[in-house]
């Protein structure tokens, strides 16, 4: 079983301030100060993304998301910067639903996201299809009155809008000025209204169709592996069970020899969509978590130790 205690005294020890911040929102739903939700944010460009490169204005789909994920832990998104995030992410959808690197960062994009590489097409559209799911689900349930919602988006019909702290001026879809405000699917819309938690799914089917069509026979993508969980995520939280279901069997075939940090990043993004914590890849990825934790607490991530902080948050994310 993972020890989540020395888990959290390892962030505590070893993490930074917003590191810390991120602990407490995963442990507690602590919500952090002003100040510090200013600095997680710093860097955004004009158009919404955070660039590659610190003090540019060239905003990058990668480092965007990154950042995504980072204030997704801290509860923020819902504040402005990430809604302008998520639709400058939206903008940024090709005509075929893929997203790629603008190809003035074909030097400065890391190997995993660089312009023209199919791969790294593949990657982009899957990550950034995941997290306008996820704040369609999150808008969706910041909608739903108390008790009412479960793993599917509330009926258009109930009125209630109880307050949530990622979701604190209202779901995207539901404030003015949102250039995606009537992004929606057929049969979503009863009396005019608009259901809660669509502001993206144009995108996102958009963004399904093109990972769909790129799943292999034996559910495999041509891509990296991180491919497969995203679009497991996505794929369940669009009740396509059956796609989710083939990538999972070859991620769970994989699982032994995971990772560190794929193990922790494949549980979290399953949990973030609903998936239930006793489905059979999620109980195989705590099962790699509690082979590989360190006697310190903490996990080793692929990016050197400087990164063992945020490998260990995605398995306190993974487990909570």
């Amino acid at each position: 079983m993972v020890d989540l205690d020395a888990a959290i005294g390892f962030v505590v020890a070893h993490g930074d301030a917003v590191e810390r911040a991120r602990l407490s929102w995963l442990r507690a739903g602590a919500t952090p100060s002003p100040e510090l939700l200013d600095s997680a944010e710093v860097g955004q460009t004009p158009t919404g993304g955070w660039p590659a490169v610190w003090g540019t204005d060239l905003a990058s789909v990668d480092a965007t998301c990154f950042r995504l994920a980072e204030l997704d832990d801290l509860g923020a998104l819902g504040r402005p910067a990430a809604r302008r995030a998520l639709d400058w992410l939206a903008s940024r959808q090709q005509a075929d639903g893929g997203w790629e690197e603008d190809a003035a960062l074909a030097d400065d994009a890391p190997w995993w996201a660089r312009p023209g590489d199919p791969e790294a097409r593949l990657y982009l559209t899957a990550t950034v299809t995941f997290w306008l799911t996820v704040a369609d689900l999150d808008a969706a349930r910041a909608a739903a009155p108390p008790g009412r919602w479960s793993t599917h988006p509330p009926d258009p019909r109930w009125s209630a809008h109880p307050p949530d702290p990622r979701w604190p001026a209202g779901p995207p879809d539901q404030a003015t000025g949102s250039p995606h405000a009537g992004n929606q699917l057929a049969g979503n819309q009863l009396a005019g209204n608009q259901l809660a938690g669509d502001a993206y799914a144009g995108a996102v089917q958009a963004g399904v169709r093109a990972l769909a069509g790129q799943l292999q026979p034996d559910g495999t993508f041509p891509s990296y592996l991180a491919v497969g969980w995203l679009s497991a995520a996505v794929f369940h939280q669009q009740e396509l069970f059956y796609e989710s279901a083939r990538i999972q069997v070859v991620l769970a075939d994989r699982m032994p020899k995971l990772s560190p940090a794929n193990a922790a990043s494949l549980a979290a993004a399953l949990r973030r969509v609903g998936v239930d914590e006793q489905h059979w890849t999620l109980v195989a990825a705590r099962r790699r978590l509690t082979e590989t934790q360190r006697s310190d607490g903490g996990w080793e991530s692929d990016d050197g130790h400087q990164f063992d902080v945020h490998t260990t948050l995605a398995a306190i994310r993974a487990c909570r």
